[in-house]
């Protein structure tokens, strides 16, 4: 059987997608190019389906949600907030998995902040 190699892209519609990019690039560190190439860090991805009426995605007409890895949860939280990004009070700790956190970029799509379990 032939599987897939892993995440190739996620794309996201904007009303001003310049705006959007400049926003991922300047408050996460997304450092992509012109083509919105991006080489990421080795790590665990993880996917997973979660019931039609969760609230964990933020508003209900988000139908996906963005994870992205972090070395250090509490100094990229800390960064997002200085940058007066939409940052969630609220994290979470998961036994053997990591530490969550949220950031609502300036379109409204919530975005979660992993640092995995060492």
């Amino acid at each position: 059987m032939e599987r897939v190699l892993g995440i190739g892209g996620y794309f996201l519609r904007a009303a001003d997608p310049v705006a959007l990019s400049a926003w991922y690039r300047d408050q996460l560190g997304l450092e992509a190019d012109e083509n919105g190439l991006w080489g990421q860090q080795a790590g665990p991805t993880v996917f997973a389906a979660f019931e039609s009426a969760t609230d964990y995605f933020g508003s209900r007409a988000q139908q996906t949600m963005l994870n992205f890895r972090v070395r250090d949860l509490e100094a990229m939280l800390a960064q997002l907030r200085a940058g007066g990004a939409d940052v969630a009070e609220e994290t979470q700790d998961m036994e053997g998995v990591g530490r969550f956190g949220w950031v609502t970029d300036p379109e409204g799509n919530r975005v979660e902040l992993w640092q995995p379990a060492d």
